[in-house]
């Protein structure tokens, strides 16, 4: 699995940007850990029956972090095969004083799959994609699941929104065609993943072909409106670098030129500057259920 592939991008930038894109989703991360809280930690002293939890694609470790503060005696197993991110993983878990329960593990998937041993809660969020059958990837998470435990999984969702439709250069709809030619990239990118198999991306059909018993779907918006604060600028500074870096030979050259605008730190039609610029999005995950032992 290669969820973080950047070719010669600088490995701490892109921790930084990782980590900040992650920072930017935190309050609906707080949400779906809440109502995973609540879906298998319901009633007196049921913190103890969590007692391990898998983040497959953690990254920068953000996810792993709250998910320790969510399940306060289970052991959180940040699994990536970045061996930077895994560092800067442990280095956030130092931090925010959760160190004694997070743990790195580097594995390569789908390989590595029996290596990540069992887990009563497995959240992986926008890693499924990565890998070339994404049914194969479900089946084999949920084999890791302990009885009665519960798969997670943030696929999709909606793209960010960020810009008016007319943004007062270039021609109105940017955004609506960068996300068409961002699209078009994922679809190239999925067709030459090793082992590609093409399904209908109904996740929870999927989760129930795995094995499991669909237990609901919830979609979590971030809304920030404008003013958009330095951070959040500075990650739509860096995505929209790396939109013109990855699909700028797919816009014509007047999208191209307005792009170049809006990347440039010193315009005041940057995004940097910009009192318009916004951002809102949607992440949803779906969750299924191991039958429990009788």
């Amino acid at each position: 699995m290669n969820p973080h592939h950047t070719g010669d991008l600088d490995r701490d930038a892109l921790g930084a940007r990782l980590e900040r894109q992650a920072e930017l989703h935190l309050p609906s991360l707080v949400e779906a850990a809440e109502w995973l809280r609540g879906m298998l930690c319901a009633g007196r002293g049921a913190d103890s029956l969590v007692g391990r939890v898998l983040d497959v694609g953690s990254g920068p470790g953000v996810g792993s972090c709250l998910l320790a503060q969510y399940f306060p005696r289970a052991e959180v197993v940040a699994v990536d095969q970045d061996a930077g991110l895994l560092e800067r993983a442990l280095a956030r878990a130092g931090k925010q004083g959760v160190d004694d329960r997070v743990v790195a593990q580097r594995a390569e998937l789908p390989g590595d799959f029996e290596e990540l041993g069992s887990a009563e809660l497995i959240w992986t969020s926008h890693a499924v994609h990565h890998l070339g059958d994404q049914q194969a990837a479900l089946d084999a998470l949920a084999a890791r699941l302990r009885p009665g435990g519960v798969l997670a999984v943030a696929e999709r969702g909606l793209p960010p929104r960020f810009l008016p439709r007319d943004i007062g250069i270039g021609r109105p709809g940017l955004q609506a065609r960068l996300d068409a030619a961002a699209e078009d990239r994922f679809t190239s990118m999925r067709a030459a993943l090793p082992g590609c198999a093409r399904t209908v991306e109904d996740w929870p059909a999927m989760l129930a072909r795995a094995g499991l018993v669909p237990t609901g779907t919830r979609t979590f918006l971030t809304d920030l409106p404008a003013p958009l604060d330095l951070p959040a600028r500075e990650h739509l500074h860096a995505h929209l670098m790396w939109l013109r870096d990855r699909i700028g030979d797919r816009l014509d050259e007047e999208d191209r030129t307005t792009l170049e605008c809006l990347v440039d730190g010193d315009a005041c039609t940057g995004i940097l500057w910009r009192p318009d610029a916004f951002y809102l999005s949607a992440t949803t995950v779906h969750t299924a259920r191991a039958c429990a032992r009788r």
